[in-house]
C-alpha cells in the first residue's frame, strides 16, 4: 500500500520530505510547508497515522524503506533533504543506515535512542504507558492536557484530536514499541550525509544522551540544543526552525539561537 503524501511545490528542483512524530500526522509539518514554497515539499502520514492508518503494521525498518521507495519515486533527481521529529527522526537514523545514498541533508530533532539495555525495565515501561494511557487517550480533557506537556499551539485542537483518534489501542502499542526499543542501527559510520542533530533544552536528557551517540558514529554530524526549547519546538518556534532549517539546507552558519550539545554539563 502507499502512504498518503500531502506534495507542495512541484516545480521547484529540490525535495524536502518531512517525517512527523508518533502519534501525530503531517500537520505538524504546516509552518514549514508555508515558509519552503519555493521547495518540493513532499509530507507523508507514516503507516498506522492519520490518512495511513490502514497501512500495517508499523515498524521503522518497514517505514524507512517506504520513505526510500517515496524519494526514488516522487523525490527530484531521487534525492531529498530529510527533516524528522522523534519517531520521523528515528526512521532517518535507519534510513541512513541502509540507503544513505537517497539523502542529501538531513535535520533530524529528539531522536530516542536505546543506549542502554536494560530491556526489562523498557518492557514494564512500556506496558505501564501503555495500561495508563489507552483508557483515556481520546478524551478531550487528556488531548488537551497531552498538547499542552508538549506546548502545541490550541488551534491544531481539532488535528491532534484527529490523529489521536485515528491509532487504534494495537497500533498504538507496536508504535510505542518501535519508538522506546529503537537502538543504534549499524553502518551509521558509513554514512557521509551532512546531519544536524537538534534536540530542545526541555527534552529528556536520554534524547541529549542519545544525540551525543549519534554524533560520535555519524561522520559528518554535529548537534545543537534549542535554549528553553520543548520537545515539539518545530511548532513552539516556527520561525525559529524555519531560518535554521533553512540556513542548514543552504549551507549557511546557523547563527543565533542554538547552543552546542557540547557545552552541556556531564554529556
Amino acid at each position: 500500500m502507499i502512504l498518503s503524501v500531502k506534495e507542495t511545490g512541484q516545480k521547484n528542483p529540490e525535495t524536502i520530505i518531512f517525517l512527523h512524530g508518533g502519534g501525530l500526522a503531517g500537520w505538524i509539518w504546516d509552518e514549514q510547508i508555508k515558509s519552503f514554497q519555493d521547495y518540493h515539499c513532499l509530507v507523508p502520514d507514516l503507516p498506522e497515522h492519520g490518512q495511513s492508518a490502514q497501512i500495517k503494521p508499523f515498524t521503522i525498518e518497514g517505514a524507512g524503506r517506504m520513505v526510500v521507495e517515496l524519494i526514488r519515486t516522487r523525490a527530484h533527481n531521487g534525492k531529498a533533504h530529510l527533516v524528522g521529529l522523534s519517531l520521523g527522526s528515528q526512521i532517518i537514523v535507519q534510513i541512513l543506515s541502509t540507503h544513505p545514498e537517497v539523502i542529501d541533508r538531513t535535520f533530524i530533532t529528539g531522536t530516542l535512542l536505546r543506549t542502554i539495555p536494560h530491556t526489562e525495565t523498557l518492557f514494564k515501561l512500556l506496558n505501564y504507558t501503555f495500561k495508563a494511557y489507552l483508557p483515556v487517550k481520546n478524551t478531550e480533557f487528556f488531548i488537551k492536557a497531552n498538547m499542552r506537556t508538549y506546548n502545541i499551539p490550541k488551534g491544531y485542537f481539532h488535528k491532534f484530536k484527529e490523529s489521536t483518534q485515528q491509532i487504534d489501542g494495537d497500533s498504538l502499542h507496536k508504535i510505542l514499541h518501535e519508538n522506546l526499543f529503537f537502538s543504534l542501527p549499524s553502518g551509521l559510520q558509513g554514512a557521509s550525509v551532512p546531519v544536524l542533530v537538534m534536540m530542545g533544552e526541555k527534552d529528556y536528557k536520554v534524547i541529549k544522551e542519545s544525540a551525543k551517540y549519534l554524533v560520535e558514529v555519524l561522520p559528518n554530524s554535529k548537534a545543537y540544543v534549542i535554549p528553553k526549547g520543548g520537545h515539539v519546538w518545530n511548532m513552539e518556534s516556527p520561525e525559529l526552525f524555519n531560518k535554521i532549517l533553512r540556513s542548514f539546507i543552504t549551507k549557511k552558519p546557523l547563527g543565533d539561537g542554538v547552543k552546542s550539545l557540547s557545552s552541556y554539563p556531564g554529556l
